[in-house]
């Protein structure tokens, strides 16, 4: 799926998240990153994973984490979502899909018998140099603040 591999250095990527705001990796210089890319709003894994994260995000602050989310819905999407499940973290509208392209999580997917293009749920941990120390290429979206603290302890 993706060419990236751990060890390599993070694509930077920058773009607007639910509130209009600017984020990009080297706003986040310094920190250990989780970027999370998922299919969609509102979804029933992708909600799972983002409520783990958001009922663990104060852990992860402690431990110096940020925590970005990245898929191909809109702005307005991402506000919605945001909003109905309190979010407390940056959810990255990438429309044009160039950040998935850069991460290469854009692909064919298969899903009740159809095959079509979509975002594959991938997380990459980037360290504080930019360097992705872990790529989770299917997250278990109910535990997945479990899985990232059992890699970066």
């Amino acid at each position: 799926m993706t060419h990236l591999k751990e060890g390599d250095k993070a694509p930077v990527f920058k773009g607007l998240d639910q509130s209009g705001n600017k984020v990009s990796l080297s706003d986040l210089k310094g920190k250990k990153v989780i970027l999370y890319f998922y299919p969609k709003d509102m979804t029933p894994g992708c909600t799972a994973q983002a409520c783990n994260l958001r009922d663990n995000y104060t852990a992860l602050l402690q431990k110096g984490y940020a925590v970005v989310g990245v898929s191909t819905d809109g702005e307005k999407s991402h506000q919605k979502f945001a909003e109905k499940y309190d979010l407390p973290f940056p959810l990255l509208a990438d429309e044009d899909r160039k950040i998935v392209e850069q991460y290469g999580v854009w692909g064919e997917k298969k899903f009740m018998g159809k095959v079509y293009d979509g975002t594959h749920r991938t997380t990459f941990l980037i360290n504080e140099n930019g360097v992705i120390d872990k790529i989770i290429s299917k997250p278990d979206t109910k535990n997945h603040t479990e899985e990232i603290l059992e890699i970066w302890k």
